[in-house]
């Protein structure tokens, strides 16, 4: 699915960091996808956006002055965004 361009208003999946990894190896919260929407995109570098991310507890934006949030088609890394999986 990487033919396919963000645009503003597209329906996304961010991955959340989740909390810092313990000694042990485990998370007390890991890694998860959560609906976001993308509100701007990059003109140089289209797989880089701005995105409004809805969690349970509340919203967040990535913002492209403050970096954006750039695509990762396959390992799905905390921090990044994919195409929503198709069932």
């Amino acid at each position: 699915m990487t033919d396919q361009k963000p645009t503003v208003g597209r329906i996304v999946h961010y991955v959340s960091h989740g909390t810092p990894v313990r000694e042990d190896g485990t998370q007390a919260f890991p890694p998860r996808c959560r609906a976001a929407v993308v509100t701007e995109v990059d003109e140089t570098e289209p797989y880089r956006t701005g995105l409004a991310v809805l969690n349970p507890t509340g919203q967040f934006c990535h913002s492209l002055s403050a970096g954006g949030c750039m695509a990762d088609f396959t390992e799905n890394q905390g921090g990044t965004w994919h195409w929503p999986e198709r069932a």
